[in-house]
């Protein structure tokens, strides 16, 4: 199975939780990024919506999709916010910040009426942490936060207490986030109680954000090589 064409066809069934006049958060990655062109045929076609970009990449890309933009600060609510995600599990609970982007995807999903997910089927998993974690921290005393990192991953049972810098190129240079700070990939392997690891890293100073999503999506779209499967949050 293509993975390409599972992740478009989820882009495309979240179409369906798009109305006019909505105000919709546009999330970053591949997956969002099929999205955001889609939405751009839609508003090309008289669809009238305004968006919310999560990065500078998505923000570039729905200007050239020809989707009308608001900056974050000219909202207070946001209708429907529509995500990638790296890994999901049962509980909805996922795993964010492959593209780098946590910061500003976690704002924008707290302040929406709705968060909806789109993945392919292969983002579907038991239990978190086989994919690396993110957390976003301050470039000040980076060393040290990411040996408490490591601390906080043990002290929650995970099941890896590897801790590295992200970097980038071929001098492998710190990657820089749109916030300016750094990015640390946390090797978990497998997180026994996600809300114990998530408390623990924001006691963290030095941390800005983790990408351990809880408690925010309702509906997860997991693209199949025909068409995708809607799976509702029941707690909402």
């Amino acid at each position: 199975m293509s993975a390409d064409l599972a992740k478009l066809n989820a882009a495309q069934a979240a179409l369906d939780y798009v109305k006019d006049g909505m105000i919709v958060g546009l999330g970053t990655g591949s997956t969002s990024a099929h999205f955001v062109r889609l939405l751009g045929e839609r508003v090309r076609q008289g669809l009238r919506v305004k968006g919310v970009p999560t990065s500078e990449a998505t923000r570039n890309l729905a200007e050239q999709s020809g989707i009308p933009l608001l900056e974050i600060s000219q909202v207070t609510s946001i209708d429907v916010d529509v995500d990638g995600a790296d890994e999901v599990d049962p509980a909805f609970r996922l795993i964010k910040g492959g593209g780098g982007a946590l910061l500003r995807e976690k704002i924008v999903a707290s302040a929406s009426k709705s968060m909806v997910v789109i993945a392919d089927e292969g983002k579907w998993v038991e239990t978190l942490g086989a994919f690396p974690l993110p957390v976003e921290v301050s470039r000040f005393g980076f060393a040290l936060t990411l040996e408490r990192v490591r601390r906080a991953l043990r002290g929650t049972k995970c099941g890896g207490d590897e801790v590295v810098l992200r970097t980038s190129g071929k001098a492998n240079e710190p990657v820089i986030t749109d916030g300016v700070n750094y990015i640390l990939d946390a090797h978990a392997r497998s997180i026994p109680v996600p809300e114990d690891l998530g408390a623990a890293l924001k006691d963290i100073a030095g941390v800005v954000e983790h990408g351990l999503f809880i408690n925010l999506a309702r509906t997860v779209i997991l693209g199949q090589a025909k068409g995708a499967v809607v799976k509702a949050h029941e707690a909402f």
